[in-house]
């Protein structure tokens, strides 16, 4: 372990010291304390933060309808890639204006306020293609099948080397901004922890480390977040339309 400590990533060692104490454990039934201090160091680091004129330029950018639509769902609602992914007809409450987000991380289900905003981009999207049960289906003949996560990461990859900045942007970025930005309209913490899902309040409280905070009403400003983007949509290239 000395020697892995020295030529490879934590991230290796940890595979391998888990397979170890599995081994004493529960097969051979030996205690397991000698290998304790073979642990990685607690590094945590901040992720970059879009402003609102980036993310905007990232979804005006995108040259397909399906991948604006997807990218805006995931700021907006401030979703991890396959809660967006599997968002289906029937998750979608018009009448509260709300998203049930069903079985995330933990096994847990939530709702989420929707902005008005992301309800219209959703039906113009959903319009063009009609699946009984999906918001994003996939393309291929699999009828039951969701957007690829590959093609997300493929998409938005293409159109951040196009933008003028060199933030690092991941799919997962677009959830980060979207507590970032609540905060920073004033959004409390305890609201935030439910609209993101988290276990701990101590999860959602590292946001603070990256903004300021004033409390104000959670609703309208989740509204608001949407309502800030200039976005341009681009011609469907399936359907020829321009929305």
């Amino acid at each position: 372990f000395a020697s892995l400590i020295e030529t490879h990533s934590w991230s290796t060692v940890k595979v391998d010291r888990n397979a170890f104490q599995f081994f004493y454990r529960y097969v051979i039934n030996r205690p397991w304390e000698w290998l304790n201090i073979v642990k990685p160091p607690q590094v945590r680091t901040l992720p970059d933060i879009l402003t609102p004129t980036e993310i905007s330029m990232i979804i005006s950018r995108t040259k397909q309808l399906r991948y604006q639509t997807f990218f805006l769902t995931l700021y907006s609602l401030g979703l991890r890639l396959g809660e967006g992914r599997h968002l289906a007809i029937g998750d979608i409450d018009k009448a509260l204006m709300q998203v049930h987000i069903r079985n995330a991380k933990g096994g847990k289900d939530r709702y989420i306020t929707l902005p008005q905003r992301t309800l219209e981009a959703l039906r113009v999207y959903w319009a063009t293609h009609r699946h009984p049960t999906w918001i994003f289906p996939s393309k291929s003949i699999i009828s039951d099948a969701v957007i690829d996560s590959s093609g997300i990461q493929k998409a938005l990859k293409a159109v951040v080397r196009d933008c003028p900045f060199t933030k690092r942007v991941s799919p997962h970025t677009l959830r980060h901004c979207y507590a970032t930005h609540l905060l920073e309209l004033g959004v409390d913490l305890r609201s935030l922890q439910s609209l993101l899902g988290h276990n701990s309040l101590n999860t959602t409280a590292r946001y603070t480390q990256l903004t300021d905070i004033r409390i104000k009403d959670t609703g309208d400003k989740i509204d608001q977040l949407a309502n800030n983007l200039s976005i341009k949509w681009e011609v469907d290239h399936d359907s020829g339309k321009h929305y």
